[in-house]
Formats: C-alpha cells, structure tokens, sequence
C-alpha cells in the first residue's frame, strides 16, 4: 500500500507540521550550542518564538519561505510590498542564494548583527503586540469635549 504524499488537511497535515516541528528543533539546538550565542541569556525563548514565527508563514511546509509565503506573511503584518521588494528581501535575507530563505537563514538574520528591513519588520510587529490595550468601557465625555 502507497502512502502519497497529499496533506491538504487532517491527520497528515499535522503529522508534516510535526516532522517540521522537529527539523526546526534540531536547529534550534544547533544555536543552542553554539558558543558564539552562547551570552545571549533568552536565547532559548527567542528561539522558540523563531521557531513559531517561521511555521506560522511557511504555507507548503517545505521548509523554505518562498516568495508568496512572504508576501502573505508581509500582508499579515500590515506591511504589503510590491513583488521586486519581496525579492529583494529574500535575496537580503538568503544572501542571494536563491528564491527562497530556510529557516537557518532566517535564525542567522534574526539572530546576527546584519541589519534586515525584514527583521526590523518582524520585530516592529513583536513591539506593538507588546503594548497593552485597554479594557473596559471608554471614557465619558463631557459634551463640550466633542468635535
């Protein structure tokens, strides 16, 4: 009996995303382990966060975010651009390797001193998640108060 490959949804769907999952992990490890960040005390969260980030856009789970995946992901972030722009960044991101960036790439952006307009992006987007909204009903106005 032939398995085919086809995870449009269900079960297999989240048996990819759990292959993936693991793949990712093992480069997580590989930073972990790596005296170079090893200084870096919220390495692990950061890297978990990554880790997250990179599934959540990589939409054909190849591993590799390729140029739609980007732009969705861009669009997601209230930052749409055009198709050269998007290019470009996968060229910035990649180092001009090719039409998509894998997840090592992205840790080696996000991570590194290099200075991304994607991670300044991605980044941006953490920071206003951050900021607390308010709850509750607003405030009364007074009727000289309105426009």
């Amino acid at each position: 009996m032939s398995q085919s490959r086809d995870f449009q949804g269900g079960k297999a769907f989240g048996q990819l995303k759990a292959q993936q999952e693991e793949q990712l992990e093992e480069i997580n490890k590989l930073f972990l382990d790596d005296p170079k960040y090893s200084s870096d005390e919220e390495l692990p969260s950061k890297l978990e966060a990554f880790k997250k980030k990179y599934m959540e856009f990589d939409l054909n789970g190849n591993g590799d975010i390729d140029i739609m995946s980007l732009k969705q992901m861009m669009e997601k972030l209230g930052v749409a651009r055009t198709h050269l722009e998007l290019k470009k960044l996968i060229q910035e991101v990649s180092g001009g390797s090719g039409e998509t960036f894998s997840y090592l790439d992205f840790l080696k952006m996000m991570l590194g001193n290099r200075c991304s307009i994607l991670k300044m992006i991605l980044m941006y987007e953490k920071k206003a998640r951050e900021q607390e909204k308010p709850t509750g009903a607003p405030a009364k106005k007074a009727i000289s108060e309105l426009p």
